[in-house]
């Protein structure tokens, strides 16, 4: 458990969000669903299909319980899981720093950033940016050592 509020993708809100994507099977974006949604992983089988057509599926009620179609790259559909509520509809609660660290990480390798861009990036979104100046979380980043 990596403590503290969690990133959740919001599709109402304007403008794009940065992220890391992976080329994984139908079956293995279903069991990472399943472990994030507290369920043992083959519980359930995802349409991967019926997804892509409806853009959006909502599972059961709760976080990470919605599934979103939001784009194709590289003729294959990115898919995400996240809440069904919006952003404004929730109490921000600071992530922890173990956790913008893996984000971090993840951001530096898909977009070429360095740790102070994925800092500056992760202080301006809900959550971290009451707790955290890009100044000061990039040093916090920088004293974990690498993702």
């Amino acid at each position: 458990m990596w403590g503290g509020g969690r990133a959740f993708y919001d599709p109402r809100l304007f403008g794009t969000a940065a992220a890391r994507v992976y080329l994984v099977t139908g079956e293995q974006f279903g069991d990472v669903a399943e472990q994030e949604m507290y369920r043992n992983p083959g519980g359930t089988e995802l349409d991967i299909a019926a997804i892509v057509a409806a853009s959006r599926v909502e599972l059961r009620p709760g976080r990470y319980e919605t599934v979103f179609h939001i784009a194709d790259l590289d003729g294959h559909p990115v898919l995400t899981f996240t809440t069904p509520w919006s952003t404004g509809a929730v109490e921000y609660n600071p992530p922890s720093l173990p956790y913008l660290r893996m984000l971090a990480g993840g951001l530096c390798e898909a977009h070429g950033w360095d740790l102070y861009q994925a800092a500056a990036y992760q202080a301006e979104r809900p959550g971290a940016a009451s707790t955290w100046t890009a100044e000061a979380l990039a040093a916090a980043l920088h004293t974990l050592g690498p993702a």
